[in-house]
């Protein structure tokens, strides 16, 4: 199943809604306020079914220039574009101004469809087709398929899905690798469920259940249950259109703009470097730190602008290097397209892509154009880093295709760098994102440890679940077994910090102490463990993992489910038994030896059959000497 997201563009009232609504089946225009004035306002969803090969989301966005917000957020993440020119009016100025933004957006395939037709005549269409060409000359719509379509009387439908389908055809799904990310355009609640966010998936996968990251608030969140279209899934993958049931937050502490991502995989920055395109014809020159309104992903941010070789911007169709310093933090990173507002008097400026979304401040001047464009054109070095960055994990073969270098030559590049490092397997990493993974596993084992300071470590499985959804299972197990790796410890099927030791919380310390010095003294015939810990005023909460923690480290054996024994008392009287005891002993034995009753002795006995010390042979036991020799000493 091939997975894609169509974007509806062009004019107010041009007819991109009945369009939708003929294609799907769905009225996306549901506010109160859209059908009362019959125009969009926010972006409407709705699935199209096409064949069974292709999942489709399709995006209609609002056509009116007030709400261009919500325009650029929905054609953000698309695959294709529905360009929506009404026969009877032609292209328009929003016509004009989504071309734009689509194209700074980098979209690159698209449709034009021409609408009312039964308000024109075949010479009119004519005309009309020649209006569109004309002004599509030289945009990535040039060379696009045309469809005339009556949505009313459904004229012209079937070739227009027939041409979706020929567009998408042999067209890769977006590729799922990397970290999740989800800018969010969406935010409500259903009663009984509690808040829900929605968007496209930029980059990876998701989960139900996965623990994620709302960002720029850094508020961690689980993913409760996954819907796509009203359809329940296990998981979400880039470009499908994803309803997410989010649990750890209120619908008040989300916002349109806002990013749901992999936890501890992205940051936020206010600080931009940007490769910028204007428009073809700017009505007002930018200023040196003029103002600017950012729109990436569906986030929109004010900010400034600044140059480097320049105090004002004049000319239109400009390429430029610049940066954008934001007055609130984004999530973005390198070759992220975005779109430039003037906020007043209101204008599209242009759009390009990130560069660094890290920027620092920079001197005015040459040089510093010079680095930023270098930055821009990046080498194979920076592309193979970027490449394995996203990948994480990746084959020769695979990533000679994805920057399209020689195998030979890609493996003596790696080969130079220290940077890079090939793992038993044959694929390869870096240095930087092996380093990464151990200081989110040493990050999640330092909150665990603080946690559960009785427990002996994180389960190893649980850690290759955590972070499966964005790196490899094989380089995580492979991370958790180098033996180099001074900052983990395995024991068996546990993970912990090698500073970590077991210990009971701090306040509860020497009431637990007392606990264990009790037992110490009562020798063989214990209390019930659980009497002690209620004796001491021990929170309730604490005492299994307490019980956990006194046999897992070997202070205390337990007998019964009830009982259990200090290790000292314990041990001494194993040697005694052992001592006065030939190879086989009996019941009436043991019971002189260790002076226990039946109630002590039986399930004493039993604990050294568990420990194989001891094999029973009827009503007789026979030592296993090789074993209790090497337990005694």
């Amino acid at each position: 199943m091939n997975h894609y997201t169509i974007g509806m563009a062009g004019h107010i009232d041009h007819g991109k809604t009945t369009l939708t609504k003929v294609l799907t089946n769905i009225d996306t225009d549901r506010l109160k306020e859209e059908k009362e004035r019959n125009i969009s306002i926010e972006l409407g969803y709705a699935p199209l079914k096409l064949n069974e090969d292709m999942e489709v989301s399709l995006i209609d966005v609002p056509g009116h220039e007030r709400f261009i917000r919500q325009m650029i957020a929905g054609v953000a993440g698309i695959d294709l574009v529905m360009l929506v020119v009404a026969g009877d009016e032609g292209v328009m100025p929003q016509t004009r101004e989504h071309m734009d933004i689509l194209r700074l957006l980098g979209i690159e395939n698209g449709l034009i469809v021409v609408t009312k037709i039964d308000r024109i005549d075949k010479e009119m269409q004519e005309l009309v087709e020649l209006d569109i060409r004309e002004s599509v000359e030289g945009t990535f719509l040039e060379e696009s398929p045309l469809f005339f379509v009556d949505s009313l009387k459904q004229i012209g439908i079937e070739d227009l899905k027939k041409g979706i389908i020929k567009e998408l055809e042999g067209r890769a799904s977006r590729d799922a690798s990397g970290a999740f990310r989800l800018p969010i355009d969406q935010v409500f609640t259903v009663h009984g469920q509690g808040t829900i966010v929605r968007g496209t998936v930029y980059e990876g996968t998701v989960n139900e259940g996965a623990t994620l990251e709302l960002l720029p608030q850094k508020i961690r969140v689980r993913a409760r249950q996954l819907q796509v279209h009203h359809q329940p899934r296990e998981s979400g993958r880039a470009g499908q259109r994803v309803a997410i049931n989010v649990g750890g937050v209120s619908k008040e502490e989300i916002k349109r703009g806002d990013v749901l991502v992999a936890s501890g995989f992205y940051e936020t920055t206010q600080t931009i470097d940007v490769a910028l395109t204007t428009v073809s014809k700017l009505r007002y020159d930018i200023k040196q730190r003029g103002a600017v309104k950012l729109h990436i992903g569906t986030s929109e941010v004010y900010g400034k602008i600044v140059f480097f070789d320049r105090n004002e911007l004049v000319d239109g169709n400009v390429e430029v290097v610049c940066q954008l310093r934001l007055n609130e933090p984004v999530v973005t990173r390198r070759g992220d397209r975005f779109i430039i507002r003037r906020p007043t008097p209101t204008e599209t400026i242009g759009g390009g892509f990130v560069i660094d979304p890290n920027g620092k401040k920079y001197r005015f001047g040459q040089e510093t154009v010079s680095n930023l464009k270098e930055k821009m054109v990046a080498t194979p070095e920076e592309r193979v880093f970027q490449l394995i960055t996203d990948k994480k994990m990746i084959t020769v073969k695979a990533l000679s295709k994805e920057i399209n270098l020689s195998e030979e030559e890609l493996v003596h590049l790696l080969n130079e760098r220290d940077k890079f490092i090939t793992l038993p397997s044959g694929e390869v990493t870096s240095e930087q994102v092996l380093e990464s993974l151990k200081e989110f596993i040493q990050a999640d084992l330092e909150r665990y440890h603080a946690k559960f300071p009785l427990r002996q470590g994180m389960k190893k499985a649980e850690i290759i679940q955590t972070y499966e959804p964005t790196y490899p299972k094989r380089l995580v197990e492979w991370i958790l077994e180098l033996e180099t790796n001074r900052n983990l410890v395995v024991y068996g099927p546990f993970v912990a910090s090698s500073r970590h030791f077991p210990h009971p919380p701090a306040k509860w310390e020497k009431r637990v102490a007392q606990v264990l010095k009790i037992i110490r003294e009562e020798g063989l015939k214990v209390t019930a463990l659980q009497e002690h810990l209620a004796n001491q005023q021990i929170p309730k909460e604490l005492h299994e993992e307490l019980v956990f923690y006194f046999h897992q480290q070997k202070y205390l054996y337990q007998i019964d489910e009830k009982l259990s024994i200090h290790t000292d008392p314990f041990t001494k009287a194993v040697k005694s038994l052992y001592e006065q005891t030939n190879d086989t002993f009996t019941l009436k034995e043991a019971k002189e030896i260790t002076g226990l009753s039946r109630k002590y002795l039986v399930p004493f006995l039993e604990k050294l059959d568990q420990l194989g010390l001891t094999v029973r042979k009827e009503q007789d036991r026979k030592w296993r000497v090789t074993e209790i020799e090497n337990w005694l000493s």
